[in-house]
Parts: C-alpha cells; sequence; structure tokens
C-alpha cells in the first residue's frame, strides 16, 4: 500500500494566512518578533496595575478599612492564593474551547471591572469607614463595605486567572521553537519577559505608590485601572498579525481517558515492542502539530491503555477513547506526572516571598524612612528593591553567568532548570536566615528604646536595615522562578501549554493556600496565635493575651511580634524540601524522564513493520514524522518530493541533505548540526527497521 505522509499545511493558526489572487497565492507571514509590542503591552499593564494595585494593599487594608494586622493579612494571603488558582480555571478554557486570544480579551474586561469596584470604594465615603489617624480603636469595615471589597478582589481574581496563563504561552507562540533561527537567539525568551515585568512592577512600586501614599488612593487606585483598561486597546490593535493556534480539545478529559483506558486493561499483556503500541496520526493531528511524542519506559503501567484488543479492532475504525489511547496521549500524562515534584519544589519559595507583601512591609513602616529631613520611603516602595535586584540579575544571569557556567558544564544554556532551580534554594535559605537577624536586630532596638508598646513609634533604626533580605529573595527569583516557569513550559506537550504557565501560577497558590483556604503562610499566623495565647508570661511579664492582641495589631499594639516564628517554620521546612528535592530530582534523571528539545532524539516515528507483528486496526505507515519533515522543508527551502519506496525516500532526504548542509553559512551552523545529527538517527533506525522487516 502507497505510503501516505501527512505534512503540516501552512494555515492561519500555524503561522500563514493564504491570500489567493488569480492563480497565485501570496502567504503573509503571521506572528514573530512584532507581535511582541502588542502582547507584552497587555502583560506589562497587567503586571503594573497588579503591583500598583496590591503592593500597597495591605497599608489600605489596615490604615483605610482600619482592619487588624492579621485579618488583613490573611485577607491578602487568601486573595493572593486565589488569584494564583484561577489561572487553572483560565488555562482549561483556553486550551480546551476558547483559545488564548479571546481568553485574554474577556479576562482583562474582567480584571478592569474589579479594578473599577476597588477604586469607586475608593471614592466614596460611604464604602470605607470614618478616618482614624491615631490608628487606635478604630471602626472596622462594615460587612456591606467588606463585600464591595470581596467582590471586587474576586474579580480581579478571575480576570488574573485568564490573562497570566495564557500571555506568556500566547507570545511565545509567535515564534517557532523548532526552528534554528528562533533556537539560537542569543537571549532567553523567558528570562526578558520576566524582565519586562520586573520593570512594570518597579514602576508601580515607585510611582503609584508614591500616589496613594501622597495623593490620595482614589488616583492611586484609579492610574492602574486606566492602564489596564488601555492595556486591553494596546492588545485588540495586533489582532491581525497573531498566530492564533486552535485549542485541542480539553487537556484533563484526555488525561482521564488514559487512566480510564489503563485501568480497564490492566490485566492485558503489554507487548515487549513499543512500537505495538497503538498510534493515529489522524487522530492527534489537532494536539501535536510540532510532533508526536516518543515512547519513553517510565509509568510503564499507563502503556496498557494502548493495548490493541480484538474488541479495539472489531468496534470500528474510530477507537472509543476511554478504552483506547495513543501513545501521544499516554506521554503526555507520563510527562505532567514528572513534571509534579518539580511543579511543587516552588511552593515553599512562594510562602517566603509573601511576608515581603505583609509583614516585611510592617517591619519597614516601624523604622525609619527618612532618605532627607522631608522625604520618606513609602513602605511598600521597600519591594522595589527585591524588583531592582531582578532586573539587574537577569541581564548578568545571561552575560556573565551563562558564559562562566558553559565552561564547566558544557551545556550550552550554562546550567539545567533543575540546576537553576536548585541555586535559587540555596540563596533563599540565606534570604531567610537574614531575614531572621534582621528582625532579632529591630525587636532589640524597640527593647532598648522602650518601644515595645508603642504602636505608632518610629524605631530609631533604619529601614536600609531590610535591604539585603529584599535582594537576596529577588536574587533567587532569577534563578529559582524563571528557571522553574521555564522548566515547566519546556517539558510540558504543546496542546497543555497554558496549563503548564498555571501550574507554575498555582505553585503559588500552594505556598499561600493550604486545606480550605488556609495557607502554609496562614497556618503559620494561625499557629503562632495559638502558641502566643496559650504562653502564660513573656519575658516582659506581659500575658498571652496581652501578646496575642499585640500580635493581632488591634487594641494595645506594639512593636513586638512573632514574625521570627515564620522564619522558623519557612527555614525547616526548606531544608525537609531542599533534600527532599535533591532525592526526586536525582530519581527523576536515573528513570530518563528530562529532555530539553525534541531535536535532540530520534525523529522517525514509523519504521517498516510486518503486517503479521502488528496488532493494529490498520495497516502500518512507513515514512518519517511530522516533526522531521517540517524541519526539512525549513531545511531544504521546499516541500519534498516523497518517495513511494523507503530507500528511495531515504536516499532522497540524504543527498539533498548533504548537499544543502555544504552550502549553509556559520550562522546556520546549528540548523547543520541538528540535521547531520537527525540523519545519522534516521541511518540506525532504517537499520533497524530493515532487520525486522527481513525477520
Amino acid at each position: 500500500m502507497e505510503p501516505k505522509i501527512e505534512l503540516q499545511k501552512k494555515m492561519i493558526e500555524n503561522g500563514e494566512e493564504k491570500k489567493k489572487d488569480g492563480n497565485k497565492c501570496k502567504k503573509k507571514q503571521l506572528g514573530g518578533v512584532r507581535t511582541m509590542p502588542f502582547i507584552l503591552a497587555n502583560e506589562i499593564c497587567d503586571r503594573f496595575a497588579g503591583a500598583g494595585f496590591h503592593a500597597n494593599m495591605i497599608t489600605y487594608l489596615t490604615q483605610v478599612l482600619n482592619l487588624p494586622l492579621v485579618k488583613a493579612s490573611n485577607t491578602l494571603t487568601n486573595f493572593g492564593g486565589t488569584s494564583s488558582f484561577t489561572p487553572l480555571i483560565g488555562a482549561f478554557i483556553a486550551d480546551s474551547f476558547a483559545g488564548r486570544y479571546w481568553t485574554i480579551i474577556v479576562a482583562s474586561i474582567i480584571y478592569v471591572l474589579g479594578m473599577v469596584s476597588i477604586t469607586i470604594s475608593a471614592v466614596l465615603p460611604q464604602l470605607r469607614p470614618p478616618p482614624c489617624p491615631t490608628q487606635v480603636n478604630c471602626q472596622e469595615a462594615s460587612t456591606l463595605q467588606l463585600w464591595v471589597l470581596y467582590i471586587a478582589l474576586l474579580l480581579t481574581s478571575l480576570g488574573t486567572g485568564g490573562i497570566r496563563p495564557c500571555v506568556v504561552t500566547f507570545a511565545a507562540d509567535q515564534f517557532d521553537m523548532t526552528k534554528s533561527h528562533t533556537d539560537s537567539k542569543s537571549w532567553n525568551f523567558f528570562n526578558w519577559y520576566y524582565f519586562c515585568m520586573g520593570m512594570a512592577s518597579l514602576t508601580a512600586l515607585t510611582v503609584v505608590v508614591y500616589i496613594q501614599d501622597n495623593v490620595s488612593w482614589g488616583w492611586g487606585l484609579g492610574v492602574p485601572t486606566i492602564v489596564m483598561a488601555l492595556s486591553i486597546v494596546a492588545f485588540v490593535l495586533g489582532s491581525r498579525l497573531y498566530r492564533k493556534i486552535k485549542p485541542g480539545g480539553s487537556p484533563f478529559v484526555r488525561l482521564t481517558q488514559v487512566i480510564v483506558a489503563a485501568v480497564k486493561k490492566k490485566n492485558a499483556v503489554t507487548p515487549k515492542d513499543p512500537r505495538l503500541l497503538y498510534e493515529n496520526r489522524e487522530l492527534d493531528a489537532a494536539i501535536s502539530s510540532n510532533g508526536r511524542l516518543l515512547h519513553s519506559n517510565q509509568f510503564k503501567w499507563l502503556d496498557h491503555a494502548a493495548i490493541v484488543t480484538d474488541s479495539d479492532i472489531k468496534e470500528s475504525n474510530q477507537p472509543n477513547l476511554w478504552r483506547l489511547a495513543t501513545v501521544h496521549r499516554i506521554e503526555e500524562l507520563k510527562s505532567i506526572i514528572r513534571m509534579l515534584p518539580i511543579w511543587a519544589a516552588g511552593i515553599l519559595l512562594v510562602a517566603s516571598h509573601s511576608h515581603l507583601g505583609s509583614f516585611t512591609i510592617q517591619q519597614a513602616r516601624s523604622m525609619d524612612r527618612h532618605l532627607s529631613p522631608s522625604f520618606k520611603i513609602p513602605p511598600a516602595s521597600m519591594s522595589m528593591f527585591s524588583t531592582l535586584t531582578v532586573l539587574i540579575g537577569l541581564p548578568l544571569y545571561e552575560r556573565l553567568f551563562v558564559p562562566l557556567a558553559r565552561r564547566f558544564t558544557g551545556n550550552p544554556v550554562g546550567v539545567t532548570c533543575l540546576q537553576r532551580m536548585g541555586i535559587g534554594f540555596g540563596i533563599n535559605i540565606l534570604a531567610t536566615i537574614v531575614s531572621g537577624f534582621i528582625e532579632i536586630r529591630r525587636k532589640t532596638a524597640a527593647a532598648q528604646h522602650n518601644l515595645l508598646d508603642q504602636p505608632t513609634a518610629v524605631i530609631p533604626i533604619t529601614v536600609f536595615w531590610l535591604l539585603p533580605q529584599y535582594c537576596l529573595h529577588g536574587l533567587a527569583e532569577v534563578f529559582m522562578s524563571v528557571g522553574h516557569l521555564e522548566f515547566l513550559y519546556n517539558q510540558s506537550p504543546e496542546s497543555m501549554r497554558s496549563t503548564a504557565a498555571a501550574l507554575y501560577l498555582d505553585s503559588n497558590s500552594n505556598g499561600k493556600l493550604h486545606k480550605h483556604s488556609h495557607g502554609i503562610s496562614s497556618a503559620q499566623i494561625h499557629w503562632q496565635e495559638q502558641k502566643l495565647v496559650t504562653r502564660q508570661k513573656s519575658e516582659q511579664g506581659k500575658t498571652g493575651e496581652l501578646l496575642l492582641a499585640c500580635y493581632r495589631n488591634t487594641s494595645g499594639e506594639c512593636n513586638f511580634g512573632g514574625y521570627w516564628h515564620n522564619l522558623g517554620v519557612i527555614m525547616g521546612g526548606y531544608w525537609h524540601n531542599l533534600g527532599i528535592g535533591f532525592w526526586l530530582t536525582s530519581w527523576w534523571w536515573k528513570l530518563g524522564g528530562y529532555w530539553d528539545n525534541f531535536l535532540s532524539h530520534p525523529l522517525v516515528l514509523a519504521v517498516v513493520i510486518p503486517r503479521a507483528r502488528r496488532k493494529a486496526p490498520e495497516p502500518p505507515e512507513i515514512g518519517i514524522s511530522l516533526e522531521l519533515s517540517n524541519l526539512l522543508d525549513i531545511f531544504l527551502g521546499k516541500e519534498l518530493n516523497l518517495k513511494e519506496d523507503v530507500e528511495e525516500l531515504w536516499n532522497l532526504i540524504k543527498k539533498q541533505c548533504l548537499e544543502k548542509a555544504s552550502d549553509l553559512d556559520s550562522k546556520d551552523e546549528t540548523l547543520r548540526v541538528q540535521v547531520l545529527k537527525m540523519l545519522d538517527d534516521i541511518s540506525k533506525h532504517h537499520q533497524q527497521a530493515a532487520e525486522v522487516g527481513s525477520g
């Protein structure tokens, strides 16, 4: 039977728009660098609005709505956790049916509605309690006022859930990552994506926070709202240039189908030759435009889902996906399972960082913040030092660290994503230790000046004592956060890229939320309250109840809290996480679960197998994989005229590739090496196929 090779069609969803003019067909290239200003404008405005909206929110809750510190901190912690959980919903909608483009637009509108709501609450006196300059025995916000706040926060959480997981993947969709000229760029997309986000956050932490502290909360919240509304306009203006990849159906349904099929066939005998497992190129076309995943030897019990039985053959040509799954779909599930331990590693980093937006701001508020006799740094603006460290650290990472590490590792990118994350963990442990010593120094200074019971007093210690911990946390982000995001994106199946970005954001959720909306951070707060209330006497002679009141920042506030207990909990968790992480990483590497690039593996997925040895409802296909076909099209500059005879096909490819490789310039060296390596891989597979055929 004549072999059929399905080449990828150049359609609008995959980067080209065809325009017919008589008998001629013009192709308009979509995507590329020119789309970045429109896409990143939306994300930059989102981060600007988010940073300006949330960075100083602890001040808004405690000084405008007069909430106790612990209640305000828990509100922000739970809100932040919810905002990190909603991306899973947004990713599900985008990957299942809506697509990333429309998900971003609708989510941005919802986000703006939430920001408008809270801005109105800051402007109208009826929606906030009376001012309380002394911050003692203040009237808290009423139930109605809190409901307005919670609804506004919920709307912004839903908006964030649609924007955050889709924008980074939508931006990456504009580049064909399988092309050498994209892969060989000197800059790293994720590093510079994170750099742009840092610039937006830094601007918000300086400009917006200054407006909030020195002008009014109406303008301080109104400016981010206006900027976010403008970002929607900027994003829509670039619509005609975007590559819009069609969603491939619900990834969660596909994963569930694989598990159900594997359970149903748990007693079936798995063939020793994985090539006998079920594959269906047509069925997987929508979710494998860049090529199908290769079979791996991990989690072999899932391979039962791809065993073809007599009942599968008799039923029809269309398989029942709840009984029979393709190898590609099984490998999608395996890749997600492999990512889970590494995904979980980012949770404690967020648990540590969550204090920078709550307790650390309160620390800064109690310290001397004067830069000059007439100018004081707003407490929330201290976070800009963490962001500034990220902005300085990312270019230095690319220009200094990567070349230096490359000399020792031989890795073109310096270190792997896992090694980069490990370095970030080490830095964050150091940051947590430093935070503990600084808090001891602050508490000692308060005790020396008898300021433990004075809530509004300024401790005569400069706020720049907090600078080391902010900078170390920023440096940890350069390694841990960027490496974490890049790892999840690279290792996720192409049809689940939004889900991978959502998993990255969901690690933030799990750092803040844990069991029924009590996060690691929230659990620490609750644990500290219980410990304080059961303590009979402190070293200052105060009762446990008074200490609890101090900690909660209610009447009888003081500069005496249990913040260092947080740091102890985090430190213990870090060492535990680091040890478990090393074990999981070595286990993961030992099983061969890691691959950085599809192109580093053999790309021939269909070989000559005698029909008698292949239990499948359709005859075997002979040819080359879709990835290889597309790459060779790029390499040769034309579509291959594929022949029926395998030997003739192989000789044709080899001849044309070798001729083309000899004419390449030095700038195309990466592509030349890749193709020649693949030719060697194809040759080996061709020989193996010939041996199977003769046997």
